[in-house]
């Protein structure tokens, strides 16, 4: 097998598995191309980030990271355009602000990324700050994250049955030219190779009767446009608290895709996670970094990854958008239960052969700590799912969609509320279908908001209790109306309602009180994440 040794900005030291005598000549160095002009490399010795490695005093300051493993060298296959997967072409560059990106395409139509593993923050600054000490220490902070953590989220994925991507790091040789006219941009670095999960095209067996792969845009536009268009709430909160195992806080609403499932009465829309870029976080081992990331600071969601998980509800504050809007039916006993389930399909076998998919030399550095803190983690994930529904239940959001749903709220006797909502296609009660119908217990949540959003909406709420739960009703655009035949003991009212002034009626009664306004921002709701 010909293989080729490069340390990127450093010595070059190519072969073709000759004898260390052969290629650490002191003399000369052996070049491939005055033996074999055209010969093509599958393997390479790499390093994806010599600038990462700093000396001791820095480390102080700013954290030690994963330094030593991006300056690791480590053994990946080259790029072969022409032979993996089937053969690629080159479609269209892509990228964050942070990555360079390249989407490839095989010859069935399938779609690949092709993602730098290093970064490069500084476009995310003010243009004025970008040539400034700022940018570089924006940039020295990239070493937080473990450049090979990947292919072990891909596996624990698999172990614990949530869909995911099946990615492996290759090198991109000097003298690449398969990759289009953007060819000198991906020369001589580490990348990450995927497949995308977007749209028709990229749906496999895996997925199984999956109609459409959509991004969260698209999803939430159908999910509060129309009716019959629902979250897998269950399965979304299961890949959340993965998040949390693997300690990715960098998880809002661009982070998902989306498995479109026809079933007997509504459309479900199923949770698949993509870029995995902040598993396994390693920040505040540096004086600065710990002062920012307190719980007090304004950088506390940059979690690290450690033996004990604290402050969890930190692992929410990125998407808090998308976790509102997907996690407002999970009980606690649900909660509970998807943790057991994690811990169950998470065995020692899993976790082991996940940590070793490291490249051997990463294994040696990181393996056994990465591993050691999974199992650590694993033991926690009642408590924390218990920790993440107390979080997420205090301030809840229902909302309908465009169309006309009728939302009954019932005081319990204890104090807990239930919420139902149905959406209404006809005027026979047989064709309305009720979509959501939970019970809020009155010891974990403050209040509930309920917004009809378009069409007329009706809201009932009914029945007695102690001490009930606050509950805000946001009629939106559209002739709604509210009836309150409820009654909560104490002097606050529990039932406010907001609206324009010629949006609502109201029929009053102990527990009410309305507040319209002349501005339609009394009933807006946020449906993309601005």
């Amino acid at each position: 097998m010909r293989k080729l040794l490069i340390y990127m900005g450093g010595v070059v030291l190519l072969h073709f598995g000759c004898a260390k005598k052969d290629y650490f000549q002191t003399s000369a160095l052996v070049r491939p191309e005055a033996q074999k002009p055209n010969a093509k490399w599958d393997s390479a010795t790499v390093v994806a980030g010599t600038h990462y490695r700093k000396n001791f005093l820095h480390t102080v300051f700013w954290g030690k990271h994963y330094r030593q493993v991006w300056a690791q060298p480590v053994k990946l296959p080259v790029l072969d355009v022409s032979k993996m997967h089937g053969g690629l072409t080159p479609e269209k560059m892509g990228g964050g602000f942070q990555t360079t990106s390249l989407t490839l395409q095989n010859e069935d139509g399938r779609q690949y990324s092709l993602r730098s593993v290093d970064k490069d923050p500084q476009e995310i600054l003010p243009k004025g700050l970008r040539k400034t000490f700022l940018s570089n220490l924006l940039r020295d902070q990239t070493s937080a994250a473990h450049p090979y953590g990947a292919t072990v989220v891909s596996h624990l994925a698999g172990g614990a049955r949530i869909p995911h991507s099946h990615p492996r790091y290759v090198y991109v040789p000097k003298n690449e030219t398969g990759l289009g006219k953007n060819s000198v941009e991906f020369r001589d670095k580490v990348f990450m190779l995927e497949e995308k999960y977007e749209g028709k095209e990229a749906i496999t067996s895996y997925l199984g009767k999956a109609k459409n792969l959509v991004d969260t845009e698209d999803f939430l536009e159908k999910r509060f446009s129309e009716h019959s268009h629902l979250p897998d709430q269950l399965s979304f909160a299961k890949a959340r608290l993965f998040d949390v195992l693997i300690g990715d806080w960098d998880r809002h609403e661009g982070q998902w895709q989306w498995a479109v499932y026809d079933t007997s009465q509504v459309t479900t829309y199923t949770p698949v996670p993509k870029d995995r870029d902040q598993a396994f976080f390693k920040f505040d081992d540096g004086a600065i970094p710990w002062l920012f990331s307190r719980s007090w600071a304004p950088l506390k969601k940059m979690k690290t990854f450690k033996h004990k998980i604290t402050s969890p509800e930190g692992y929410l504050q990125n998407a808090q958008f998308i976790d509102e809007r997907c996690l407002n039916e999970v009980t606690l006993e649900q909660w509970q239960q998807l943790a057991v389930q994690l811990q169950n399909q998470l065995t020692d076998s899993v976790l082991n052969s996940a940590v070793a998919t490291l490249p051997t030399a990463v294994y040696d550095l990181t393996g056994q700590e990465i591993l050691e803190k999974l199992k650590s983690r694993r033991a926690q994930l009642p408590q924390v799912a218990t920790q993440l529904y107390r979080h997420l239940a205090k301030h809840e959001l229902v909302a309908g969609t465009d169309q006309k749903e009728k939302f009954i709220v019932q005081r319990l006797p204890n104090g807990d509320t239930r919420v139902l909502v149905s959406q209404m296609a006809g005027k026979d009660k047989e064709s309305n279908l009720l979509v959501y119908d939970r019970v809020f217990r009155k010891k974990d949540t403050k209040s509930i908001s309920l917004y009809g959003l378009a069409e007329e909406d009706n809201f009932i709420l009914l029945g007695e209790g102690k001490k009930g739960i606050r509950v805000n009703i946001y009629g939106g655009m559209g002739e709604d109306e509210v009836k309150d035949n409820s009654l909560v003991s104490g002097w606050a009212k529990k039932t406010r309602v907001y609206d324009t002034r010629q949006g609502i009626e109201v029929e009053k009664g102990k527990e009410t009180k309305v507040k319209k306004s002349r501005d339609v921002k009394v009933h807006a709701f946020d449906r993309e994440g601005l």
